[in-house]
């Protein structure tokens, strides 16, 4: 029996993310996936990033993470959401041709040294002694290896619904796992259920664009990755239209036949990402709904009616859809539908996402009950890397909720659990200002450097960005304007005002309606220097506030995280903790009294009482490394 350093399970975001990583890092990885054609599958929308998933994204690839590379040469509309609001929420959005997404994390997998592909499903998980040591698949081989990592996505024992026809599979088109979730319930895992669905596929040349409102990127299109070419294929428009009353008549006639209105579905659905029949069933009172018509691909003949997402009757989606402006002769290519599948609630998970039942088994993805290519990504990579740090004696990586996004989506998961599909949100960062998308690589590449996934070309153009941003903001700072004649004629060409005593350009960058570019005429380096170190240098000076305020709060709130809890702590009987917060506790097993009052319903005055209990018994430790005020 072949024996590998790691198996990933799954070639989705989550299975490619960590395979990359692993056998980039110096392991022997096999990836066993169901279809190989189907590597890096964009199953549903065909698009990567938005509202803090494209935060994930740029730091995926701080880290030296393969998912910016790849959205980069697939983009063909590049976004920028939120562009009029603050910096901590404006974010990425790229639409993918799907083709070429796939076809650049084949190509990058299979040529990746250390990393080897096989075609198949796995049936079942291989324990002894309470530790995963290899897999068995359904034809029948077994593979050897220290750890597993799943990256199942909606496979297991996945159900699709389309009206009250349903059926197994993993999503339309390929077939379910139907075994493996029996052997995780034999390991001593509680699985749950979940759903989420798509959206029909529509022929192009049926689609009237002359009555839809044109949507552009854009120019120029700015792209993910921070050492990568950027966007390299030509930009195309997307399409909006609207549904009507209508539409929601049709969709309401056929309720009586909707999987999700009749019981037929038991899963949780995305609150975030309701179906059209549940936002028509839920919001009466609207009386049309957006309608994003998204192109798949510069060469494919279908696009997305992102908005529209069902599980409703054939023929109700057909007379749905043509009910909508300019889609009243359009075909169906694909149906909508709605998948159920099983998960596994990640409070079950370690901060590293090993299993706290069975040592060396680990999980990533929609496995932990997460939506989204992006958040997938994100736990792959983590889970990647606590596995190289494990295999190297290493210290786990476990960044704190104040220095990356996908910190706070691994804190979230296992700290809190989730019991419907988890999607990312700027709010949930409570540092967001510190998290912004323009310092990414600040804040995690020296990391994924001294771990080993940051190559000499990334690094070097991260030395020079930084170099380039700490020179200007010297400039900035060094550079001082007295009121005399010649500064007033300069502020006179900017139509502002001029001011009345000594100050220095970074006072200037301070002034919210005055584009740092403007000052060129007193710093011509300004008008030369790339947009992403002058829009950073920008938000540091605007912000400076702000961002030492969250810095304070960061300093505060290290006290707690800098306390360590015994691994095998028992907090039954300790004075002043209820029954239900002591089962939590023991549940949970928090790493830290910070992480210990992030969980629901462990209070303040319980926190002090753990506390108290440490100094009790003499064990009381601090974190090393962190820093405190």
């Amino acid at each position: 029996m072949t024996h590998y350093s790691c198996i990933v399970v799954g070639a989705g975001h989550a299975g490619c993310e960590a395979a990359m990583a692993l056998a980039r890092l110096g392991h022997e990885v096999l990836v066993v996936t169901s279809n190989v054609d189907r590597i890096g599958h964009l199953s549903c929308n065909p698009a990567i990033g938005g509202l803090a998933k494209g935060h994930l994204v740029r730091e995926i690839d701080a880290l030296g993470g393969c998912m910016g590379k790849w959205a980069d040469e697939a983009g063909i509309q590049f976004r920028i959401l939120n562009a009029s609001k603050g910096p901590a929420v404006r974010a990425r959005r790229a639409q993918m041709d799907r083709e070429t997404y796939i076809a650049a994390a084949k190509r990058d997998m299979f040529a990746q040294p250390g990393l080897t592909l096989w075609q198949d499903m796995v049936t079942e998980i291989i324990a002894e002694n309470g530790r995963a040591c290899g897999v068995r698949t359904q034809l029948g081989k077994e593979f050897a290896a220290d750890h597993i990592l799943l990256t199942t996505g909606t496979f297991l024992q996945g159900l699709v619904h389309i009206g009250l026809v349903h059926y197994s599979a993993g999503r339309f088109g390929d077939s379910a796992a139907m075994q493996l979730s029996d052997s995780l319930r034999a390991l001593g895992l509680t699985l749950g259920r979940l759903k989420t669905g798509t959206t029909p596929r529509i022929l192009a040349s049926t689609i009237d664009f002359d009555a839809l409102e044109a949507q552009y990127g854009d120019t120029p299109p700015q792209g993910f990755s921070f050492s990568g070419p950027g966007p390299v294929l030509p930009q195309v428009p997307c399409f909006i239209s609207w549904t009507n009353e209508r539409t929601h008549d049709i969709i309401r006639s056929g309720l009586d036949r909707s999987p999700l209105f009749t019981g037929v579905i038991t899963g949780v659905g995305a609150r975030y990402c309701p179906s059209v029949e549940d936002k028509v069933a839920r919001f009466p009172e609207r009386d049309r709904h957006h309608v994003f018509i998204e192109p798949e691909g510069l060469g494919r003949q279908e696009y997305y009616a992102n908005g529209i997402s069902t599980s409703l009757p054939l023929d109700i989606q057909e007379k749905m859809v043509n009910s909508i402006r300019g889609l009243e002769h359009a075909k169906i290519v694909r149906p909508g539908y709605a998948i159920e599948y099983d998960y596994v609630n990640p409070v079950q998970l370690r901060p590293t996402f090993e299993t706290r039942r069975v040592e060396g088994l680990w999980l990533a993805g929609q496995i932990n009950g997460t939506s989204g290519y992006e958040e997938a990504a994100a736990q792959g990579l983590w889970a990647a890397l606590n596995i190289d740090a494990k295999i190297k004696g290493r210290e786990p990586f476990l960044p704190a909720r104040s220095e990356a996004y996908m910190a706070v989506l691994a804190d979230e998961l296992v700290t809190k659990g989730t019991n419907e599909p988890f999607r990312m949100f700027t709010s949930r960062a409570e540092y967001r200002l510190l998290l912004r998308e323009d310092n990414a690589d600040s804040r995690l590449t020296p990391r994924g450097r001294d771990i080993g996934l940051v190559g000499d070309h990334q690094w070097e153009l991260f030395r020079e960005r930084q170099k380039a941003l700490h020179g200007l903001m010297g400039k900035l700072s060094s550079v001082r304007l007295t009121p005399d004649a010649a500064t007033q004629a300069a502020f006179a060409g900017l139509n502002e005002p001029c001011p009345s005593q000594a100050v220095t350009l970074a006072d200037l960058g301070r002034r919210p309606q005055l584009p740092l570019r403007r000052l060129s005429v007193f710093l011509p380096e300004l008008a030369d220097a790339p947009e992403g170190i002058v829009q950073e240098a920008e938000t540091i000076l605007r912000y400076s506030g702000y961002l030492e305020l969250q810095d304070e709060l960061v300093r505060r709130a290290s006290r707690q995280e800098a306390v360590r809890l015994p691994a095998d702590m028992d907090y039954t009987g300790i004075a002043g903790l209820s029954r239900e917060i002591q089962e939590k506790l023991n549940a949970i097993r928090p790493l830290t009294l910070g992480q210990a009052g992030r969980i629901s319903g462990v209070t303040p005055a319980a926190l002090a009482c753990v506390e108290i209990e440490l100094k009790k018994r003499g064990l009381y430790q601090e974190t090393p490394g962190v820093q405190k005020k």
